[in-house]
């Protein structure tokens, strides 16, 4: 793992909301539609009626303000485009964004939405001016990138802001050998592409940066989706959607395939292939072509997905004949395409025989989301996709070969459905309950698994970070509740709440989706020993150094979250009770680590981030820069060339430059993907460290059987980590 601050990777001019490429539409409502106005009172009416929210909160004065500050932020998050003036001018729209949210009268909302676009035009206009001349990086001068506390800029020091962060863009280029004018043509497109997404966003769009900026300021967890961010939201969740198969990526004015899904009709049909440029979509086998070209991404992968077993007619540009090659045609028919990136993955890491040890081979299960498709379950479809069934599968395979353990790698997994967390704990426990849910009124529920079948009885870990969250901290509490096995990594995320997507047509029972959906905080949940995670997350039982300060991430950094609070336990099954235990293997596991040089460097790398990162700066002056970027280059390959030494897996990003100098849309974009995969296979000390640790504490158990009936006093049932 090799750390980074992050604005050495990013350009600083491309904070603002640029996640929706579009057609060309400079025309931009000043009005909500009849649609907007409808679901604007439909989302207040939620998120202020205790019976839907957790914790609702009515639209006054301060809300007001609080909602009206938080859409500016949305906008202009790292404040570089409004003027302390404009803000200051915005005062009488801030009084009136309770009654304007309430009433469906969203003028506010366009009117700020059409200065900010005014602003972005002025900003871009001034950082392409700046490029006639090359920058004196000879001087010394810092660029201040962290903005989150400042406050609104004059014009004047908004112009030193993007003076410094233009002088950043093209250094960071400069440092990676381009010339100065490709330095010059790529900074002047990517600014010019900044300016075409602002101009290019439709009505739609402002009216969700509005109503999110209402949903937060109701708590962190509280989102509105339109329509089509529902549909995408719930084919995540599902791990399925019905299409052609294929990644796109949109890059200049087209829509480019990044990558091919295995089993898809675009991987079966064998003709499109990575890096081919689609110009025009028809539907059916004879209906007319459009243009795409300059269209948003998703209006492209709207007009793409379709009802399985239909016709999609594609022309497209083969990658290798450049962007003026010859059109093709091709007719595919859409079929339902299993998301297998975010599906549950296995694999077995074996720990060598070591100082009178045995080998011990330990099983690990990569959960990258509780994933879950809501509609199959309903409908009682055989192959609906869910984790607990795919993770079932895994374990089936890892006690037919004997495994000595199973790790369940949790880290970065941000949660899912409440109803995989529950079932997933019942793999591992015979029944009982995982977690307590408590809704608005005071009642609490107890929801238990009530399977006594257990899919694995052996050696458990779990392995977490700060990334791990709400589902994850349900699975993992449970199991450090039960005793059921070791929790290993870091404190998790801190997000105690529950969450349930409201559609909002059921109300005005339209025939067809016009209002979108809430994902609304229902209810708070809490551990069966009567805890909540809230804030506090899950400790682990084993502990590696923070790669994250709590301050910077988790739900302790949101200021209107939820407070932590207990209730009473519930009786459960106590397996084991590991604390006898952790010292030894706190013991063996810093004797192991002063001896393994990836863990090594992952701490090293740990510290030099976190270090660079309390800076919240960088230098503007080129020797200084070219010094660390020599420095990081160097040690990368110094470690290498011990990793070949030692006989340690090498590290296949070790010849990437540490910084190209460019975004992800201005990359070639088959290496790009190529390099995501290639990351995939970097060595992962942590997951190694956590399969060794499970292995010495099998290894302890065994030999000692004193400390084995004091750990684990329920050896007859799951948790038999010793025979």
């Amino acid at each position: 793992m090799n750390y980074r601050v992050p604005v050495f990777l990013l350009a600083f001019a491309l904070t603002a909301p640029v996640a929706l490429l579009a057609r060309a539409d400079s025309a931009l409502p000043s009005a909500a539609t009849v649609d907007q106005a409808t679901t604007s009172k439909l989302v207040y009416g939620l998120l202020s009626d205790s019976r839907y929210a957790y914790r609702p909160r009515q639209l006054d004065a301060a809300t007001s303000q609080d909602v009206f500050k938080r859409y500016l932020e949305s906008l202009d998050s790292g404040k570089q485009f409004f003027t302390k003036e404009d803000v200051d001018r915005f005062a009488p729209l801030a009084a009136q964004t309770g009654e304007a949210i309430r009433s469906g009268e969203l003028d506010p909302a366009y009117q700020v939405f059409a200065v900010y676009r005014q602003r972005v035009g002025e900003r871009v206009a001034y950082a392409r001016r700046l490029l006639k001349q090359e920058p004196d990086f000879t001087i010394e001068e810092r660029f201040n990138y962290d903005r989150k506390d400042v406050p609104w800029a004059t014009n004047a020091e908004l112009d030193d802001l993007w003076r410094k962060s233009v002088k950043n863009d093209w250094l960071r280029l400069k440092l990676a050998g381009k010339p100065a004018a490709d330095i010059r043509k790529t900074l002047d497109k990517r600014y010019d592409t900044l300016l075409k997404t602002i101009n290019e966003l439709k009505g739609e769009d402002v009216f969700s940066f509005y109503m999110n900026a209402y949903t937060s300021a109701v708590d962190p967890h509280t989102d509105y989706f339109t329509p089509r961010t529902a549909e995408n939201f719930n084919q995540a969740m599902s791990l399925s959607l019905e299409g052609i198969g294929a990644q796109l990526q949109r890059q200049d004015d087209m829509v480019v395939i990044r990558e091919v899904v295995p089993g898809g009709p675009v991987a079966m049909d064998g003709t499109l292939k990575a890096g081919d440029r689609i110009v025009g979509v028809g539907q059916g086998r004879s209906g007319p072509v459009e243009d795409v070209i300059g269209w948003r991404i998703d209006d492209v992968v709207a007009k793409i997905r379709g009802a399985k077993d239909t016709q999609v007619r594609l022309e497209y540009i083969p990658a290798a004949e450049g962007v003026d090659g010859k059109h093709r045609m091709l007719t595919l028919t859409r079929q339902k395409i299993r998301l297998s990136e975010q599906a549950a993955k296995g694999e077995t890491i074996t720990i060598p025989a070591a100082a009178g040890q045995p080998e011990r081979r330990i099983g690990v299960v990569k959960l990258p989301t509780f994933y879950q498709d809501f509609e199959g379950r309903r409908r009682n479809a055989a192959d609906y996709a869910s984790a607990t069934r795919d993770v079932a599968k895994l374990l089936a395979g890892f006690k037919a070969d004997k495994l000595d353990g199973v790790v369940l790698d949790l880290r970065n997994n941000g949660g899912g459905s409440l109803d995989e967390a529950i079932e997933l704990t019942g793999l591992f426990i015979e029944q009982g309950p995982v977690v307590q849910v408590r809704e608005s009124g005071g009642r609490v529920t107890v929801n238990s698994d009530r399977n006594p079948a257990v899919a694995w009885d052996g050696p458990l870990a779990v392995l977490i970070n700060r990334g791990s969250a709400s589902a994850s901290e349900i699975f993992a509490g449970a199991i450090q509740d039960y005793g059921r096995g070791l929790v290993i990594g870091e404190t998790t995320f801190g997000k105690g709440t529950v969450q349930n997507v409201v559609p909002l047509d059921r109300w005005p029972a339209s025939e067809k989706e016009r209002f979108g959906q809430v994902k609304l905080t229902i209810a708070q949940f809490f551990r069966v020993s009567g805890s909540s995670t809230q804030h506090k997350g899950v400790v682990p039982d084993l502990a590696f150094p923070a790669s994250v300060d709590a301050s910077e991430f988790g739900e302790s950094t949101y200021d209107n979250a939820l407070p932590w609070t207990r209730i009473a336990a519930v009786p459960h099954t106590q397996y084991g009770n590991f604390a006898p235990i952790v010292p030894r293997l706190e013991t063996l596991h810093d004797t192991r680590i002063r001896a393994d040089r990836e863990f090594q460097w992952w701490e090293e790398d740990v510290q030099q981030f976190r270090t660079e990162a309390a800076k919240k700066y960088v230098s503007l002056n080129e020797a200084e820069r070219r010094a660390e970027r020599d420095k990081q280059e160097a040690q990368r390959k110094q470690r290498q060339q011990i990793r070949k030494e030692l006989g340690l897996p090498l590290d296949p990003l070790a010849e990437d430059s540490t910084d190209d100098g460019l975004t992800g849309n201005e990359r070639d974009i088959v290496k790009d993907a190529a390099r995501e995969k290639a990351a995939e296979k970097r060595p992962d000390p942590l997951l190694k460290e956590s399969a060794s640790i499970l292995a010495d504490a099998v290894n302890v158990l065994e030999k000692d059987r004193p400390l084995s009936a004091q750990v684990l006093p329920q050896s007859t049932g799951p948790g038999r980590w010793a025979d």
